[in-house]
């Protein structure tokens, strides 16, 4: 059995902030003085970071292992796919290249790939006091379960209890978290111990009868809501359309964040005046917000 202690952050879909929460999480464990990693089994991503090794992984991670204030590294990021179409990708497994592979081969190979997931892991957890893990898209893919290394399949591997993210920016955010509860198996929604709404932007208080809704529908309690940040964490796991936006980040004139726990992990912008830090919530000092959620402590009262 592993020494370290887990937690995984799983989402409604790609685009869901999987990536900057977890950051954010390997920045709050480490400056509370735990030896941090950030972990994830399976990538998909045209670009890659090349470690001091010369090996290849995730930028996502690298990120997190920025966050987290240790050198990246290629066991944080096991398994990187690179497409190469849209129906194949370059594989590459512990950094190095496996080859090209049609989706379809891949899905019948990859069950084969654990023991590389797990020695990887396993690794790590020797050498770390916690594990930070990003899932990848959706849980609650039924036509992809079966096979899951990366979502609820890795964590019954680990033992890790889940968070589920949910993207209120683009709208439909409780359709999202409680459909994807309700596609799950038992055990699997056993693991979640909470639920995050991400993105919101607006007056938290018109939120609250939707939450109380939620928590009644679900029975899982929402431990935070995350304000909208814009940030420059390359998309993964999908190819969205994120080439404009930097142009229109920079565009917008934003101010910068106050010297809060979150706000160092990247040179973030945000477009409101940073006489109040958005990066760490709505309540003063700045890193009472994080500490409240992220030690797993309920949210403000919905009800």
């Amino acid at each position: 059995m592993s020494r370290a202690g887990c937690i995984m952050v799983q989402g409604t879909m790609s685009g869901a902030g999987k990536s900057l929460l977890c950051a954010a999480l390997c920045r709050i464990f480490a400056q509370d003085g735990y030896k941090t990693a950030p972990f994830k089994s399976q990538n998909m991503a045209l670009n890659s970071f090349v470690t001091r090794d010369g090996l290849e992984m995730g930028r996502a991670q690298v990120v997190q292992a920025q966050a987290a204030g240790v050198e990246p590294d290629v066991r944080m990021n096991p398994i990187l796919l690179k497409p190469s179409s849209d129906v194949g990708s370059q594989v590459i497994v512990n950094g190095e290249v496996r080859g090209d592979m049609p989706a379809k081969e891949y899905f019948r190979r990859k069950k084969s790939l654990i023991p590389d997931i797990l020695r990887a892991y396993d690794s790590l957890a020797d050498e770390f006091d916690i594990i930070v893990i990003e899932g990848a898209g959706s849980p609650a893919e039924i036509n992809l379960k079966a096979d899951d290394i990366v979502n609820m399949g890795l964590a019954k591997l680990v033992d890790a209890p889940v968070l589920l993210a949910g993207d209120i920016d683009r709208g439909g955010v409780f359709a999202q978290l409680y459909g994807t509860v309700a596609l799950l198996e038992p055990d699997e929604r056993a693991r979640i111990c909470g639920l995050i709404i991400n993105k919101f932007r607006g007056d938290v208080e018109i939120l609250r009868p939707g939450l109380a809704m939620l928590e009644e529908k679900t029975q899982l309690p929402v431990l935070g809501v995350v304000p909208y940040l814009r940030v420059d964490i390359e998309d993964e796991d999908s190819l969205s359309a994120a080439a404009g936006e930097q142009k229109r980040r920079q565009a917008a004139g934003c101010q910068p964040f106050c010297d809060c726990r979150i706000s160092p992990i990247l040179p973030i912008l945000c477009r409101w005046s940073s006489t109040r830090c958005w990066a760490c919530g709505m309540c003063s000092p700045c890193g009472s917000w994080a500490r409240r959620t992220w030690s797993f402590c309920p949210a403000p009262k919905t009800r």
